[in-house]
């Protein structure tokens, strides 16, 4: 049997720690490198910077087996054949991409790798970028190579996903990279498509920018539906009926799309295509109606009182992260949605089963509830902005005020299946009047 490879991981957040994970899984001896002593303290004692299913659990127990560990020693990275470069790219307050730490790494990699390694960037970055960097890297260090495979991670599900990804986008400009690429990622079970670093950067791109797009064409879809009569469910259903558009498309109304990672790769198609043309293109537009959609769901939540009256009433909020299944509240639309209902209402009550409230931005400070039953119970209003499972496991009939029923706004629409029109509630929903 082939001894299996060593492998680097150089950055330890979300995208490092499941990359880390996932590997030290299938049995190979990964070591985990960030220059932040404190995150590589915690995570030998096996707590992660980032909640995520199964993540603690896994690294507990590859570390316990000697598959897996950490450092912030970067001279241990000379053991390696392969290094992840796996920073969650930073992502500026215009959607931007702050490539600082990751220039740095290429930097600091070209010293320490041992010859024939080879440098796998999974970091999202804009078009163009890797050729830069496979140019600095090999000037320093002439028998190294780099190839970029972008990730393709879930929040929520993200080891699973990494492990189990149907398709492996691999871009390189060499031969003998890709096939040392190839060998490596034979132990995941999925089609690789190979191409040149530019081309794998642009499907990346696309993806999140087609998915971007299917958002916000179904949530103007939606806004029709509340005029007309509609129901974005019923005619969601019917479009997936055609096996042009098929059961997978990504149509699902809601408060918009949020969290960095879409918004980062309109902006790169958005500024190549005013540089290649010197006009917008429709991925400006795209990015401009999604940061508008919150205004609209806020507008429509003031639109249940009379006018003026939403400062006086107590609006609950049931889900503040960006989506289930993770802690982090970093550009969350949820919490820009709540920082803007605070402009307007003194009286808004929060929970989530796994936010991290230190991440919170807003000047003004959170009014937080132990339980959601809680918050259901003193509202006047409730909005669903994030859809945790838990709501559904909610008492929920036992928290109607019979006098004044309570309005629930489901966002995502997903409560659907729990009936609480029927139950007494005012459950309004999106595309649907």
């Amino acid at each position: 049997m082939a001894k299996k490879p060593v492998i680097g991981v150089f950055g330890l957040w979300h995208l490092g720690c499941v990359l880390s994970s996932a590997w030290s899984n299938k049995k190979c001896r990964v070591i985990g490198f960030d220059y932040d002593r404190e995150l590589i303290q915690n995570l030998n004692n096996a707590v992660p910077p980032i909640f995520e299913p199964n993540l603690a659990e896994t690294i507990k127990k590859n570390t316990r087996q000697k598959f897996l560990s950490f450092t912030s020693n970067i001279s241990e990275l000379t053991a390696c054949d392969f290094v992840f470069l796996s920073y969650d790219t930073p992502v500026m307050d215009d959607d931007g991409s702050d490539l600082t730490p990751l220039i740095k790494a290429i930097h600091d990699l070209a010293v320490v790798l041992k010859k024939g390694a080879l440098v796998i960037v999974s970091s999202q970055m804009p078009v163009g970028t890797c050729q830069s960097f496979r140019k600095t890297l090999k000037a320093k260090n002439p028998s190294v190579d780099l190839v970029y495979s972008p990730e393709n991670l879930r929040l929520g599900e993200a080891i699973h996903n990494y492990l189990n990804p149907g398709r492996i986008i691999l871009g390189s400009e060499d031969k003998s990279a890709e096939k040392k690429a190839l060998g490596l990622f034979k132990m995941i079970p999925a089609k690789v498509f190979t191409m040149n670093l530019e081309s794998a950067e642009m499907v990346k791109h696309g993806i999140n920018a087609f998915l971007s797009t299917s958002i916000v064409f179904t949530n103007d879809l939606s806004d029709i539906c509340e005029k007309t009569g509609a129901d974005i469910q019923d005619v969601v259903r019917g479009m997936k009926s055609d096996p042009r558009i098929g059961e997978k498309a990504y149509l699902s109304p809601g408060i918009g799309f949020s969290g960095g990672t879409l918004g980062r790769d309109l902006k790169v198609l958005e500024s190549a295509g005013s540089k290649s043309n010197g006009s917008k293109n429709i991925f400006s537009e795209i990015h401009s109606r999604n940061s508008a959609r919150k205004f609209s769901v806020l507008k429509r939540l003031k639109s249940f009182f009379p006018q003026n009256e939403l400062k006086n009433k107590k609006i609950g909020i049931l889900g503040l992260t960006y989506k289930p299944g993770t802690s982090t509240l970093r550009r969350s639309l949820p919490a820009e949605i709540v920082q803007e209902l605070l402009k307007e209402c003194p009286s808004v009550t929060i929970f989530d089963p796994k936010a991290d409230f230190s991440q919170w931005s807003g000047k003004t400070r959170l009014q937080t509830a132990p339980s959601a039953e809680q918050v259901v119970k003193d509202s006047d209003a409730v909005m669903v902005l994030t859809e945790w499972p838990e709501f559904k496991n909610i008492k929920w009939k036992s928290l109607l005020r019979n006098n004044n029923p309570q309005i629930i706004y489901d966002t995502k629409n997903c409560l659907m299946d729990l009936n609480l029109g029927a139950a007494g509630y005012q459950y309004i929903r999106i595309g649907k009047n």
